[in-house]
């Protein structure tokens, strides 16, 4: 038997895909398993880890800026790249003849699932968040079975909705703080806050860090993924804003790997993040406390109704960017700090809402449809 999953080419639809192929392997170590999407950083470095065989299309993305540059982009992409790449996945397809595709989104996904429905192979999808892209809303009509992570979500058919959460990968669970303060050199005299930028927007969160470190840093060890383009210029700035006596508690990271990541959730007592699906549920399985910064440009603003979501259950905290003062910001903080009954009620109220065993379900989910 054999299973194709295809995605839209980001960290946010790589990770969960690759959480849900470890379980598979543990459950049926005979599948065939393939990945077939666009080509991106993640999913040719981490597959081929993985050994999963991995074939590349083109795709394309329709842009909502009105420019004309973005206007002559998605007139070459809808004409050329897209064509081109629903040619490459109906041969790759073709010669494969996967029993099942699982696409986990976005748009570099419809190439492969418009020729998956034109080759009558079934379609498994899973939309990670609460409001639906267009690409989504597309690849629902065409599937069988539609998974999601939140129960609010909307835009989609409510008879083939199948709540699951979103996928994590289950390693991330697994870290000890002990270990965790050991691993990153940390003081261990201070609480923790690991700050996440997220692969859109970082830049804009880190200046608001980097304003606030003078006053976190006198109480707080901070963990700070700022992205690797950043990483640099972030260490230089924080520099000179920094007392030396402060900076040492001051830990910037360009990108936090798998293990990395382990230990950074471990060693913090506090996570500050956009609220993308993936950090969301990678939150709520590991019950932080945390302060959602969502991305205000995401599509659809699914990442503000991702956030509400939580506050609204009382599982997080939620700053929208346009009120990112540096006293509100810094203020929320040590109020949470000062309070650890309210620290505790958003871990416990997180851990109400988590999902960890996503990716198991969805892996049995495919085995008995295959089976059948």
């Amino acid at each position: 038997m054999k299973v194709v999953f295809t995605g839209g080419g980001t960290g946010g639809h790589i990770f969960p895909v690759l959480a849900i192929i470890r379980e598979l392997k543990k459950i049926s170590p005979d599948l065939k398993i393939y990945y077939l999407g666009p080509k991106d950083r993640f999913a040719k470095d981490i597959f081929s880890k993985e050994k999963v065989i991995t074939f590349f299309v083109l795709s394309g993305k329709l842009r909502r800026y009105l420019d004309p540059k973005s206007f002559f982009l998605n007139i070459f992409d809808l004409f050329v790249k897209i064509p081109l790449g629903f040619l490459q996945s109906f041969i790759y397809l073709l010669f494969l003849n996967p029993d099942l595709v699982f696409s986990k989104g976005g748009y570099g996904s419809l190439p492969v699932t418009f020729a998956a429905k034109l080759l009558f192979i079934p379609i498994f999808l899973h939309e990670s968040d609460s409001v639906p892209g267009l690409a989504n809303r597309v690849t629902a009509k065409l599937a069988t079975e539609v998974f999601v992570s939140f129960p609010n979500t909307t835009r989609l058919s409510k008879k083939k909705l199948i709540l699951v959460g979103n996928p994590i990968r289950t390693s991330l669970l697994s870290g000890k703080k002990e270990e965790a303060i050991s691993y990153f050199k940390l003081s261990g005299e201070r609480p923790v806050i690991l700050i996440l930028g997220g692969s859109q927007g970082a830049q804009r969160i880190n200046d608001k860090i980097i304003a606030a470190l003078p006053r976190l840093l006198t109480k707080y060890e901070i963990l700070h993924q700022c992205g690797e383009k950043e990483v640099n210029q972030v260490r230089e700035e924080a520099r000179l804003m920094v007392q030396p006596n402060l900076f040492s508690f001051y830990h910037p990271f360009g990108f936090l790997n798998e293990e990395e990541l382990k230990n950074a959730y471990a060693a913090a007592d506090l996570v500050i993040s956009r609220a993308g699906s993936g950090a969301i549920f990678e939150i709520l399985a590991l019950g932080k406390p945390a302060i959602f910064i969502p991305l205000p440009e995401s599509a659809q603003e699914h990442q503000v109704k991702n956030a509400y979501f939580l506050a609204q259950h009382l599982a997080a905290l939620v700053i929208e960017e346009e009120n990112l003062t540096l006293n509100f910001f810094c203020q929320t903080i040590d109020n949470l700090f000062l309070n650890p009954e309210k620290l505790k009620t958003l871990s416990e109220n997180a851990k109400l809402l988590a999902k960890p065993r996503a990716a198991f379900i969805l892996a049995k989910y495919i085995v008995e449809y295959l089976k059948q």
